[in-house]
C-alpha cells in the first residue's frame, strides 16, 4: 500500500513538473508565437481581400477618369493650352488681336499694359490672367470687351475699372478717351494624375 501510495506521488510530481515545464516553457517559447502567427496571417488575409476588392474596381475608375478627361477637354470654356505659361501667353495673344480688331493701327485705342500674373489654382482648374490697361473710347472699348468676353475658350473680366481721362499728345491719342484696367482670366483644365490605373 505504501509502494502504491509512492508510485502515485511520483506520478503526480511528474505530472506536475511536466505542466509546469509546459506552463513555464514550451507555452511561451512556442504556442504564444504560433498564435501571434496566425493573427498576422488573418490581418494579411483580410488586407489581401480589401486590396483585391479595390483592383476589382479599378477598370471602372479608369473609364470614369477617362470619361472625365474626354468631357473636360470637350467643353469650350477651357482653354486648350498644356501649360500655364502657354495659356497665358494666348491670353495675351488674345487681347492683342481684340484692340487690333477695335482700334485697326491703334488710332483709337492703345493698348498701355499686358502683364501676366502667377497661375493659381481655383477648385482643382488652373486660373491664368494677365493684367490689362487700355486708353480707348467708348465704342472700342465695348467692342474689346465683347470680344474677349464672347470667345471661346470662355475668357473673364475681373475688376474693370473706368475713369474717363483726356489724352494728351499727337492727333492719334487727343480727345476724350477712357483708362481702363482690368484683369483678363481663362481657366485650364486639371492635371491629369500621374500613374494611370492599369486596366484589367
Amino acid at each position: 500500500m505504501s509502494g502504491n501510495a509512492t508510485r502515485w506521488l511520483a506520478a503526480a510530481a511528474l505530472v506536475t513538473v511536466l505542466a509546469l515545464v509546459h506552463v513555464l516553457l514550451l507555452h511561451p517559447a512556442f504556442v504564444e508565437p504560433l498564435r501571434g502567427i496566425e493573427g498576422e496571417i488573418s490581418q494579411l488575409r483580410e488586407r489581401e481581400a480589401r486590396i483585391q476588392a479595390q483592383l476589382q474596381h479599378a477598370p471602372g475608375v479608369a473609364r470614369q477618369l477617362k470619361d472625365l478627361q474626354a468631357g473636360l477637354a470637350a467643353r469650350p470654356g477651357l482653354m486648350a493650352e498644356a501649360s500655364p505659361e502657354l495659356a497665358t501667353a494666348a491670353l495675351v495673344h488674345g487681347l492683342e488681336r481684340a484692340v487690333r480688331s477695335a482700334s485697326p493701327g491703334g488710332r483709337s485705342c492703345a493698348l498701355r499694359e499686358r502683364s501676366p500674373l502667377p497661375a493659381t489654382s481655383v477648385d482643382g482648374f488652373v486660373e491664368v490672367a494677365v493684367q490689362a490697361r487700355l486708353r480707348c473710347g467708348v465704342d472700342e472699348l465695348a467692342a474689346i470687351l465683347h470680344v474677349l468676353e464672347g470667345s471661346s475658350p470662355r475668357l473673364f473680366i475681373d475688376g474693370l475699372s473706368v475713369q474717363a481721362s483726356r489724352q494728351r499728345g499727337g492727333s492719334a491719342e487727343s480727345g476724350l478717351g477712357l483708362d481702363t484696367s482690368f484683369r483678363l482670366v481663362g481657366y485650364l483644365a486639371p492635371a491629369a494624375p500621374t500613374g494611370d490605373a492599369d486596366e484589367r
